[in-house]
């Protein structure tokens, strides 16, 4: 079984779409993902440096175009249903708009509305009070996540083994720099607000006033939730959870429980790759992992995807002009044998 993952704020990088944007049709495709989502995707994907990208706001739209666009070059979304034992998609916090849009729920334009929305309202809801994010590392989860609620913050990540992330007030997070558990390292993360937890409720209302103008279709292939790690392909639950999601825990932990429940043996990580890629290494010992970092990843991952799902759900991007004349001389050369 393959498990394909959308990676979540933090993942972006400067550049990051300069070596997608020459792929056949990439360009044209961003200019129009950039009309919905209301920025210039290439710009800030190919010239704005690391503190623009920063920005909640463009950090979004930025992460969730970039997936689409690799996953177009890969055949997604799927087109027709997917055996429930082949293929199985999840995102990580807004990654998974990005997984929404693969399973045929949300189109491309719906995705990046959405995700632009988010990202707006996320930032506005940051704005109010000094709130921030740090990374715990180690410790007994337990007893970190007890520590956190004595602190009055909560755990809004929990991304597998000895790793939580603490979001709440700047002085109750300093309140834990003070005075961490025994035997955790912390790490201040650069984000703009406490995300996934209560300080998001006005962005959760801000999506939850736009949530019922989305006309979804019917899922082609499962989901993951961050909520609880359940599979879900019912469109209108999806939508509500990703709705929720914005003031709710990731429980990334309890996806990657799934995806051992369900016997994943392989893993591709849409870009900007890597943080997922990482952590599925740590935590499903023997699958093959996959992260997709460049456009000369995408071979490998084509094989690794025909190797687990039926082509006939998947369409496929147009050939250039030298794939074309590959073909034609692979049919010629078949028709003389």
């Amino acid at each position: 079984m393959l498990a394909i993952l959308a990676p979540g704020q933090g993942a972006q990088t400067p550049g990051q779409l300069a070596a997608w944007r020459g792929l056949p049709g990439a360009e044209d495709r961003l200019r129009w993902f950039s009309a919905a989502a209301g920025i210039d995707l290439l710009d800030v994907g190919c010239e704005a440096p690391a503190e623009t990208i920063r920005d909640t706001a463009v950090a979004q739209p930025l992460i969730v175009a970039s997936g689409l666009i690799a996953a177009e070059q890969l055949g997604l979304p799927v087109t027709a249903p997917v055996d429930t034992t082949s293929l199985v998609l999840a995102g990580h916090s807004v990654g998974e708009i990005t997984a929404a849009a693969l399973t045929g729920i949300l189109s491309a334009e719906d995705a990046l509305v959405l995700v632009a929305l988010r990202g707006r309202a996320m930032a506005e809801a940051s704005a109010r009070a000094a709130t921030g994010m740090t990374a715990l590392l180690g410790g007994d989860a337990d007893t970190v996540a007890a520590r956190l609620t004595e602190l009055g913050l909560t755990a809004a990540n929990r991304n597998g083994a000895g790793q939580i992330v603490a979001a709440g007030t700047a002085a109750d997070l300093a309140r834990l720099a003070a005075d961490p558990p025994a035997g955790v390292r912390l790490r201040p993360l650069s984000v703009a607000g406490a995300f996934h937890t209560h300080h998001m409720s006005p962005a959760q209302d801000a999506l939850a006033a736009v949530a019922g103008g989305i006309r979804p279709a019917e899922s082609r292939v499962t989901t993951l939730s961050n909520a609880d790690g359940a599979q879900v392909d019912e469109p209108a639950e999806l939508l509500a959870r990703l709705v929720a999601q914005v003031a709710a825990p990731v429980r990334w932990d309890l996806c990657l429980a799934t995806l051992r429940d369900l016997g994943v043996t392989a893993v591709i990580e849409l870009p900007p790759a890597g943080t997922l890629a990482g952590i599925a290494r740590r935590e499903l010992p023997g699958v093959r992992i996959l992260p997709i970092k460049s456009p000369d990843d995408l071979p490998a991952a084509r094989e690794l995807i025909a190797e687990h799902v039926e082509a006939t759900a998947l369409r496929l991007p147009p050939a250039s002009p030298a794939q074309r004349a590959s073909l034609e001389d692979e049919a010629l050369a078949g028709a003389q044998a």
